[in-house]
């Protein structure tokens, strides 16, 4: 057997195992409650779980079966159903959708010939083709809705309906609050990463100033201080967005959190617990992070800044695939792939630290940072317009490094994850930044 034989059984068992992992979660995920469940909506925020189910498999129809293998559809009356442009997500469920056995009916059979196309297509020759990407792609498109049911099972009401193990305990962090990347060029984005998506490409060289960037995300006990100064009564901590935003709902306190008792309770997934004051925040809105870091007298981080952190080995000035290196994501690296329902205490996974001594940079949680979503210098959109194209000038911020609710195949050092700033049902938390003059040292090491 030759290289390029080798190469390709390599690729095609890769694809395959990531469409059968994301299955394996999809059916998790829906088999768990019951069929009036599905059908539900749980928040005008969010679509009903039925019709999650049947747009991963009407998108994987589309694209595998129709796209790459060039087969008639299968159901084309139902294509405009599952068009998340065509209909906004609080509309849904006034559709004709196809209820739950009808929706996994139609799920397994697409699942079934897309998997005889990936056996019988040369992964090379066109672009949907090549190293596997439309495969990857799919992957990818399934976990993400996977990631935004499992948002839909934080949001429903009544029992628990999900259970997981929490992250294996470690000793307490003891590092330093903040690290040094000192400033300079690196290389963002990529190139060559085989799966990447649109708006992660081309590579290209940014000159970062120097700045100094939390070691580790933002805990609940570091948000609790900011509540208890009154960060949601001074305005001079809020854009004037935020603060709209903060005076319109009456918000206190991030997404699921109350007070009883003297302490902080938040719902989680079903259960109500109190909250966990050496995990990283979540849950907290764009302006949320953004008046916390102008609280503590810093900032967010940029995404230029948040990937050289992540990526940029200043030893080989070369930038990694991920904070440890180039090796795909192990249980000891990063808090991925809903193996947990909760972020790991901040300061876990020293193996997954980045060059720069920066943790947790990839999982545990979506972490905000200052940018606007914008294209790259020769961004081209592929293989659709409505992937990034669309996103891009508006009112959107950019979200690194996944959340213990990503897959590893949707999360790497180059992915790019973005939202409306007020997005507060999301797994999302964040760390601080601050501007550094070139011969300044870092803090001392926390105790």
């Amino acid at each position: 057997m030759n290289s390029s034989t080798t190469d390709a059984a390599a690729l095609r068992e890769r694809a395959l195992a990531a469409l059968l992992a994301a299955r394996d979660r999809t059916t998790l995920l829906t088999s768990c409650v019951e069929d009036s469940e599905l059908m539900a909506q749980h928040s005008p925020l969010m679509s009903p779980l039925v019709w999650d189910l049947a747009h991963i498999g009407n998108q994987e129809e589309q694209w595998l079966l129709r796209a790459v293998a060039g087969r008639d559809a299968m159901r084309p009356e139902i294509d405009s159903l599952y068009d998340a442009f065509e209909h906004p997500r609080a509309e849904r469920p006034s559709l004709p959708l196809l209820a739950p056995a009808e929706a996994r009916g139609y799920a397994a059979e697409v699942r079934g010939r897309a998997l005889d196309v990936l056996e019988k297509t040369p992964l090379h020759g066109t672009p949907l083709t090549d190293a596997g990407f439309a495969f990857g792609m799919i992957a990818q498109h399934e976990q993400q809705h996977d990631e935004t049911m499992l948002i839909t099972h934080q949001l429903r009401s009544g029992p628990t309906a999900l259970t997981a193990p929490d992250p294996e305990p470690g000793p307490p962090f003891t590092g330093p609050s903040e690290v040094l990347v000192p400033g300079g060029p690196f290389t963002m984005g990529t190139s060559t990463e085989p799966w990447a998506l649109d708006n992660e490409r081309p590579a290209h060289r940014r000159l970062v100033p120097p700045f100094f960037i939390d070691t580790t995300p933002v805990t609940n006990a570091a948000y609790q201080r900011f509540i208890d100064d009154g960060g949601y009564e001074e305005i001079r901590w809020w854009s004037p967005a935020g603060w709209a935003m903060v005076r319109r709902n009456g918000l206190r306190a991030p997404l699921f959190w109350r007070r009883e008792g003297g302490q902080w309770l938040r719902r989680h997934f079903g259960t109500v617990e109190p909250v966990p004051a050496d995990e990283p925040v979540l849950h907290v809105s764009w302006y949320e992070a953004d008046a916390y870091a102008r609280w503590a007298g810093r900032r967010l981080p940029s995404e230029e800044e948040w990937e050289k952190a992540a990526r940029h080995d200043p030893v080989t000035d070369r930038s990694l695939r991920y904070p440890w290196g180039d090796a795909d994501p192990t249980p000891e690296h990063a808090n991925l792939g809903q193996r947990h329902l909760r972020p790991a205490p901040a300061g876990s996974y020293p193996a997954g630290e980045s060059p720069y001594g920066v943790r947790q940079l990839i999982g545990d949680v979506w972490e905000w940072t200052s940018s606007d979503f914008l294209p790259y210098p020769g961004f081209a959109a592929f293989p659709y317009r409505e992937y990034s194209d669309v996103f891009f000038g508006g009112d959107y911020k950019v979200l690194r490094g996944g959340a213990f609710s990503v897959d590893a195949v949707a999360c790497r050092g180059t992915f790019r994850n973005w939202d409306h700033p007020v997005r507060r049902q999301i797994f999302s938390g964040f760390r601080t930044a601050r501007d550094a003059a070139p011969t300044e040292s870092p803090e001392p090491e926390v105790s």
